[in-house]
Parts: structure tokens; sequence; C-alpha cells
């Protein structure tokens, strides 16, 4: 499915110059560009979360065990 926007020259020329600092041929790869960096950001915030809870975690109830082993024992009863 496809949108039409409608942008002002002057956005529309600053957005074509940005695109061709980056080397991108044209405005609308430079649109998925920053979604797609934008996406690595929130990724980026979320891991930096987890492992803050991780840490959390360790400093609060030591190294957790692993449980692979008791849930494969579980598992094949």
């Amino acid at each position: 499915m496809s949108h039409t926007l409608t942008l002002s020259d002057e956005l529309y020329h600053q957005l074509e110059v940005e695109a061709q600092n980056r080397g991108l041929g044209s405005v609308e790869k430079l649109l998925a560009e920053i979604g797609t960096e934008e996406l690595r950001q929130e990724r980026g915030e979320e891991i930096r979360r987890i492992d803050s809870l991780r840490e959390r975690l360790r400093a609060e109830y030591g190294e957790l065990p692993d449980s692979t082993e008791l849930l494969r024992a579980d598992r094949s009863r």
C-alpha cells in the first residue's frame, strides 16, 4: 500500500540533500533508513533496560542457577 504525503519544496530539498550526503539515491531510501535507525535505537534502549534489570537482580540475589537441565529433566518424565 502506498501513501501520498505533501511536503514543502524547502523540506523536500533538505531531505534530498541529506539523502545525497548519506549516499542514498532517493528521499524514499532516506526515510526508510531513518525508520530503521529509530527501530535500532529503540531496541538498543530495550537491551540496556534488560541489562540493567539483570544487574540489579544479580546484585540482590547473586548469580542465579541455569534451569535448562531442570527443564529437560521435567520434560523427559
